[in-house]
């Protein structure tokens, strides 16, 4: 029995069925060595599938989530001899994972891990749009006029950023904690927005990817994800 390519993609957890369509459209899965760009065409599921120029491996995949405290280098290793986010990960017994994105060593936060290469790569495609929600401590306090220039995008690096939402989650005498919700990932973005309007970020901490949540997750922690949790672009 044929199975439609993009339910064959969302069985094998590399995309909602949604996502599985879109990538299909664009020319990046090929079925048996052929493109395919019909979502809905038929399929022996097990077929040999393509993302990306990669192909699709039966093997076993492991996805982590760490709450980044400050002051770790994402990196393996470092020639400075400063501590990294692997250090956190002494107790982990499985393969070799790699980060997904980075934060700063000022940043903290949700960071994932994988040895799934594909997942990784749409994760970090910046035509997904994935959302990532942070919570940061800024001072001075902003106005709402400053909150909804920032919104609407400013130009950093000779580019415009993309829309995003900003709203006041508390505000103390001096400092205010913002929620960001972004849909882009570029180098120290937010720290630049602030920076374009005269505004300092004293913390910064990444509490959402896609629907991903941080939760209870103490700093230094890490856990596997559950199955449902894989699929956090949906």
């Amino acid at each position: 029995m044929k199975t439609e390519l993009q339910r064959i993609l969302s069985k094998r957890g590399i995309a909602s069925r949604t996502e599985a369509a879109q990538l299909i459209k664009s020319g990046q899965v090929k079925v048996n060595g052929q493109v395919c760009t019909d979502p809905s065409r038929g399929f022996d599921p097990r077929a040999t599938i393509e993302v990306f120029n990669q192909k699709i491996q039966i093997i076993k995949k492991y996805y982590l989530a760490l709450n980044k405290p400050k002051g770790l280098i994402v990196s393996r290793s470092d020639e400075k001899g400063r501590p990294t986010v692997y250090d956190c990960l002494k107790s982990w017994k499985g393969p070799l994972l790699q980060a997904v994105g980075r934060l700063d060593q000022a940043s903290e936060g949700l960071l994932l891990f994988t040895n799934d290469h594909l997942w990784s790569n749409l994760l970090m495609d910046p035509k997904t749009h994935i959302k990532k929600i942070y919570h940061v401590q800024v001072t001075p306090i902003p106005t709402s006029e400053c909150l909804e220039e920032l919104s609407l995008g400013v130009i950093i690096d000779d580019k415009k950023t993309l829309p995003a939402n900003f709203n006041f989650l508390r505000s103390g005498d001096k400092t205010a904690w913002i929620s960001i919700e972004l849909h882009e990932g570029r180098n120290r973005q937010i720290r630049k927005m602030f920076e374009s309007k005269k505004i300092e970020v004293i913390r910064l901490l990444r509490v959402q990817i896609g629907n991903l949540e941080i939760g209870p997750l103490q700093k230094g922690e890490w856990r596997e994800l559950e199955a449902n949790e894989i699929q956090i672009y949906n």
